[in-house]
């Protein structure tokens, strides 16, 4: 197989796992390649392979079960009920994930908005138009990705070291919250709003405004999360 192009490379990655499951004649229950021989085939990394299985998985292609491998599923596109389950499965992992960052991140943004720069703005500013392009494109992963920088940005402008090492810490060992927030429908959309409203408060030096845009941002994403956990019926 050729390698994958570095354009879009999570969204490639997704495509490319899609097409051999299907070319290669997996069928549901079937044990899949693992992550060396999917990085080997692809000539990616391994960070690249897990970030793709972790959305195949939240959106109902696959199954990894700990130790044993990657499974395929039976998957129906039509069918929201796999990402309801991911969600459902992965409950505790997902409030874990924002009871931290509410605790966190609006300081976070209170001490940006007394502290962030001309050039820090402007790199926010770069991340959030390229956050609404791939949500115009549908790109997820990209989507999952910008969203993730916009966050670690906004922790570097505080200037305190060890507050962004924590949150970008927060960014990369917490996926599954970023995963479960951006697939649920409608929540990119209120994202691009959110974001924006966190950005005015910053600019404008205003911190309690930032701060609460910033609570109201991991509330409602919390909140749509738990209004989708029950929206399919068993």
């Amino acid at each position: 197989m050729e390698p994958i192009k570095k354009i879009r490379l999570s969204d490639s990655v997704i495509n490319a796992i899609k097409k051999k499951i299907a070319k290669d004649n997996f069928q549901p229950g079937d044990k899949f390649y693992s992550e060396n021989e999917l990085s080997r085939q692809l000539q990616v990394s391994r960070s690249s392979i897990r970030e793709a299985i972790r959305i195949l998985e939240a959106t109902g292609y696959v199954t990894v079960k700990q130790g044993k491998g990657i499974f395929v599923t039976d998957f129906d596109s039509q069918n929201l009920k796999p990402f309801i389950s991911w969600l459902k499965s992965n409950e505790q992992h997902i409030f874990d994930h924002f009871e931290i960052r509410l605790i966190i991140e609006p300081k976070a943004a209170a001490i940006a908005a007394q502290k962030a720069d001309t050039d820090d703005i402007r790199k926010i500013e770069e991340v959030l138009a390229e956050f609404d392009l791939h949500a115009e494109r549908k790109e997820i992963t990209e989507i999952i990705k910008t969203d993730r920088i916009f966050h670690r940005l906004i922790a570097k402008s505080t200037k305190n070291s060890t507050l962004y090492v924590l949150i970008n810490s927060l960014t990369t060992s917490l996926p599954k919250g970023w995963i479960s927030s951006l697939h649920t429908p409608g929540r990119i959309d209120k994202t691009t709003h959110e974001h924006r409203d966190i950005l005015k408060a910053i600019t404008a030096k205003d911190n309690e405004g930032a701060e609460g845009a910033m609570i109201r941002h991991l509330e409602n994403a919390l909140s749509d999360i738990k209004a989708h956990m029950g929206s399919v019926p068993h």
